[in-house]
């Protein structure tokens, strides 16, 4: 049967944006090539018509110029719709290289939701919350432990408050007196009491004595 019919072909894939835009830019070098060619020859016939003289000579060259810069205009015109061609493949590449951006950003966004959504479901808002209550409670706590180990076991309970400031006040009248004058513990010592003054005794003649 194959022998017969033959086998089906397989369909070549369609050419892509890329492979037509380089086929057209290498299509687009050849006018190029031809129209640089074909200037060189203007060229040429030109310098000819300036060194020939007016008559038929001079009508046969510009009758060959004439039919180059035809082929000029012609070329110019695939070139420029060569061009126009490559615009349009460029704008197409670029819309498509756009949405598959797009796509891969609604991917990413899409797994992203995704991926948010189950992390949610593991997060509760109530239990967040009676965690910090379970917080504030637990500080607390810790608060009046730390203020009961930081009494001193010296302290009475009651504290005459009169009586702390009768002394305070006692303390600083000390240490003001001490300030004003020497302690007298520092001070010398008083001295000796003249013997002669304690008891009283006459003073000591004075003079030539007689003899008794």
């Amino acid at each position: 049967m194959k022998r017969v019919f033959g086998v089906k072909k397989d369909k070549e894939p369609p050419p892509s944006i890329q492979d037509a835009s380089d086929r057209i830019n290498k299509r687009g070098d050849n006018v190029e090539e031809k129209l640089t060619k074909l200037d060189a020859e203007l060229s040429r016939y030109k310098e000819q018509i300036k060194k020939t003289r007016p008559g038929p000579a001079q009508e046969a060259i510009k009758a060959r110029a004439m039919r180059v810069l035809k082929q000029k205009r012609m070329y110019e015109g695939q070139r420029d719709m060569l061009y126009s061609q490559t615009f349009n493949l460029d704008q197409v590449a670029f819309a498509s290289e756009g949405l598959k951006d797009a796509q891969q950003t609604m991917s990413a966004l899409k797994s992203a939701n995704k991926e948010l959504k189950g992390m949610m479901k593991t997060v509760n808002i109530q239990d967040i919350d009676n965690l910090q209550d379970e917080m504030m409670d637990m500080m607390d706590v810790s608060n009046e432990i730390q203020e009961t180990l930081g009494r001193s076991y010296n302290v009475p309970d009651y504290i005459d408050e009169e009586e702390l400031m009768g002394e305070l006040d006692a303390l600083e009248a000390d240490m003001g007196s001490e300030a004003d004058g020497i302690p007298s513990y520092l001070q010398p010592d008083k001295e000796e009491p003249d013997v002669d003054t304690e008891f009283k005794l006459p003073a000591a003649p004075t003079g030539n004595t007689t003899a008794a």
